[in-house]
């Protein structure tokens, strides 16, 4: 066979790994040659002796000769269609027969792809980059692209190459994506980028849109196909797509999966659901110990927040990450479920069980920041292409993270794409939305002269405010009914406002002032409560300005700041007192709830994301008691619409006396939306009780005491009403009717107007 005609500086190009787009050497290419019009092939094989182009169709082959370096390839074919091609590979002793990848032209890219994206658009654009098994002119393999516009070259890496960076040179694209087919590999290969910058430096990044990665130390991305799971939650997700989650009720059992419980080497991990259960205590992750998977998460975690009577379960970031100390809140792998419980097929399990048992799923999600971890999306293509390239703007030296930069249009594409895909393949039903402080302002932890103001010199970062109004209103366009959190610490407006009304779009808001102020209260002696009654009823000032979500989260009982009970003065039973209080107040106040694992059985230490939750206290029996009673307060909580229906509207809440401080004791109403019903609730923050505390009523008749915080079932002194009071034809509190009640020590009481039953006693 002759030898094709090609540019000796082509094949260097090639050769040295420095071509922009080895398709136009490499390859099948039509040329004329003594005047005829022949198929030149042309393959670059670092490590081959000898190769043969092989036709099967014509049952021939056609040996290849090397001119310009002795691992560069070429022969021409006289024949009118050449196709399905493939190429002998003899490699010392070994041969082996493949298919070219540069003869595969098909783009799983389209121009409108790729128009979308450059315009920060395209809502599934993780369909298109990445990748992706498919089949191409009858092959199978797999499909890769990635955004590097700054790059001098891409390669892939992978075990199918032995990790060499000449063997699969990548084509760049006018947009700045790079691709290529590999054919006959697929689900499982282990892959990275070879990426160079134009002074040569080379850069080994893992994909990211990269739906798997391997487990850490490991950092390299895995070829997976994320349509291979049958879903079981049609029911589900379509009763989500028609419910106002505002108006539903919504308690929050917020986990970290790598500490909640770890199993042991020895035997499998039990969880304490009765008395004389067995428990595995692990006190760190060491030798013998391991997390759980997703499904053997599925397992135990599941049930025991369905017997807690939670509604949904709010996971830490598991998107992976490398360091298990940063909680999950230094994301590498935006489009990947951590390796660390198992395989994305596992966690799509583990939501399609918590759907199953009536549990919603959210995820908390990180768009504010990025780590600088080498094979992340730091100075990714050898440029600053997520990140702000002035500090100023792009770092937040305090976490030692990057800030992506917003106002680039494929940066934040890949931002918008990323929040809607975990409810698109994961079916999610919601994100928490961490750190938006830290995006919304650019002087966020900054001394004066470490941030640069907007264009309007001011310190509000604009394109932030955009891309999450951006974020929001695709969101609840594409899925309706799933929730969006904010957890935002700053007096910014209208947080939770529609995008339509100029508002951020999300639909509830962490109320990080009832938080602050809750923990300052029940953290003093009780006797000085009575010169702080304004932080028990200051939150009611402006409760109605965002649709808020009252959270006591992780982020309160480390760092020394001790566990819940911890924070609680007196003796253990007022401790544990003060617990039921807050948290019966916290679930009748309006908002929705979240509250952080080990607080349902008053966790001494602070959490600790190296060991177990104390699962061994709930052998005590205050600790179980304590366990029980947030079982009651969720699903009392849940059985009356009253607590919830009308967190957000101002007829759902009046005031009945929140002026008797030297009391230390609140009274208010809650009402439902659908119906009369409405809800008497009376708070004494004090270890005094109080016989005939008297107050006035709406109506007349007998007032069942449906909830008391004192019940000896939860540990208390059992104090109480003996079922119920009649109301007294004495007008109080500008208010027609009133009752004579016995308050009990650090205890709220919870009534209702038995309707039917007083109606037939006054008859």
């Amino acid at each position: 066979m002759s030898i094709t005609t090609v540019a000796p500086e082509q094949v260097n190009r090639i050769v040295h790994n420095q071509h922009h787009d080895p398709f136009e050497i490499l390859g099948s290419h039509l040329i004329e040659q003594n005047g005829k019009t022949v198929w030149a092939v042309r393959a670059y094989l670092p490590n081959a002796s000898a190769v043969w182009v092989v036709v099967p169709e014509e049952r021939k082959e056609y040996p290849m000769d090397t001119v310009h370096d002795p691992h560069f390839f070429e022969c021409t074919i006289e024949t009118a269609e050449l196709k399905n091609y493939q190429l002998r590979i003899k490699e010392g002793e070994h041969e082996r027969v493949v298919n070219d990848p540069y003869a595969f032209r098909s783009a799983h890219l389209t121009e409108f792809d790729l128009h979308l994206f450059s315009e920060g658009n395209h809502h599934r654009i993780y369909e298109k980059l990445g990748a992706h098994t498919t089949e191409v002119d009858g092959i199978k393999g797999v499909y890769f692209a990635v955004w590097a516009p700054n790059a001098r070259n891409v390669s892939v890496l992978g075990d199918f190459n032995l990790w060499d960076g000449r063997k699969h040179q990548m084509r760049k694209g006018h947009t700045g994506v790079w691709e290529l087919f590999i054919p006959e590999i697929g689900v499982g290969e282990h892959y990275k980028y070879e990426i160079k910058n134009f002074e040569g430096h080379i850069y080994e990044k893992s994909d990211p849109y990269g739906f798997q990665q391997e487990p850490r130390p490991k950092t390299a991305s895995i070829v997976t196909d994320l349509n291979s799971y049958t879903w079981n939650d049609e029911d589900w997700i379509e009763k989500r797509r028609h419910t106002d989650p505002l108006s539903q009720p919504i308690s929050v059992y917020e986990v970290h999966l790598g500490s909640w419980l770890h199993a042991a080497s020895a035997e499998p991990a039990k969880l304490p659901n009765g008395e004389n259960e067995a428990v595995v205590v692990v006190s760190e992750l060491k030798t013998g110990a391991r997390f759980l998977t997703y499904r053997e998460l599925a397992a135990k975690l599941i049930p025991y927040v369905k017997e807690l009577g939670y509604t949904h379960l709010e996971l830490l970031p598991i998107a992976e990450h490398p360091f298990d100390g940063s909680w999950g809140y230094q994301v590498t792998g935006y489009f990947a479920p951590t390796s660390r419980f198992g395989t994305p097929e596992d966690f799509m399990y583990f939501v399609d069980e918590c759907h199953k048992n009536g549990i919603g799923v959210i995820v908390d999600w990180v768009p504010g920041h990025f780590p600088k971890d080498g094979h992340g999306l730091a100075f990714f293509d050898g440029s600053h292409l997520y990140e702000h390239a002035d500090s100023r703007k792009g770092e937040h030296k305090e976490w030692g993270t990057l800030v992506f930069n917003y106002n680039r249009h494929e940066v934040r594409n890949f931002l918008v794409a990323n929040a809607l895909f975990w409810f698109d393949k994961y079916h999610i039903d919601g994100i928490r939305v961490d750190a938006v402080a830290s995006m919304l302002y650019l002087d966020y932890c900054r001394k004066a002269g470490e941030w640069l103001p907007n264009e309007y010199g001011g310190r509000e970062n604009l394109e932030a405010a955009d891309f999450l109004r951006q974020v929001n209103h695709l969101l609840f366009s594409y899925y309706p009914g799933v929730l969006s959190i904010a957890e935002e610490s700053t007096s910014w407006p209208m947080v939770s406002w529609p995008t339509y009304t100029g508002g951020l779009g999300f639909n509830l808001k962490w109320n990080m002032g009832w938080m602050h102020d809750m923990l300052d209260y029940f953290s003093m002696d009780p006797w000085f409560r009575q010169f702080h009654q304004n932080n028990i009823t200051f939150s009611m000032w402006y409760n109605h300005s965002e649709n808020f979500m009252l959270a006591l989260s992780h982020d309160e009982i480390v760092h020394g700041k001790s566990n819940m009970i911890g924070k609680m003065p007196g003796d253990q039973w007022q401790k544990l007192a003060n617990i039921r209080c807050l948290f019966t107040y916290m679930f009748a106040h309006p908002g929705k709830k979240t509250m952080f694992m080990s607080m349902e059985f008053a966790q001494w230490s602070e959490w600790n994301v190296w060991a177990d939750l104390e699962w061994h206290l709930l052998q005590y029996e205050p600790h179980r008691q304590l366990k029980d009673f947030f079982q009651s307060l969720n699903y009392f909580y849940r059985s009356e619409p009253a607590l919830y229906s009308q967190d957000f509207d101002q007829a759902g809440f009046e005031w009945i006396d929140c002026t008797d401080n030297s009391h230390s004791v609140v009274s208010f109403i809650r009402r439902d939306k659908n119906s009369s019903d409405f809800i008497i609730v009376v708070c004494n923050f004090t270890p005094q009780p109080h016989s005939h505390y008297r107050i006035g009523v709406p109506e007349q008749g007998f007032y069942t005491e449906l909830f008391n915080s004192d019940a000896r079932q939860y540990g208390g002194s059992n104090m109480g009403n003996l079922g119920g009071k009649w109301t007294d034809n004495w007008s109080l509190h500008n208010r027609p009717y009133s009752l004579d009640l016995c308050l009990p020590p650090l205890g709220v009481l919870m009534l209702k107007l038995d309707k039917q039953n007083s109606a037939q006693m006054m008859e």
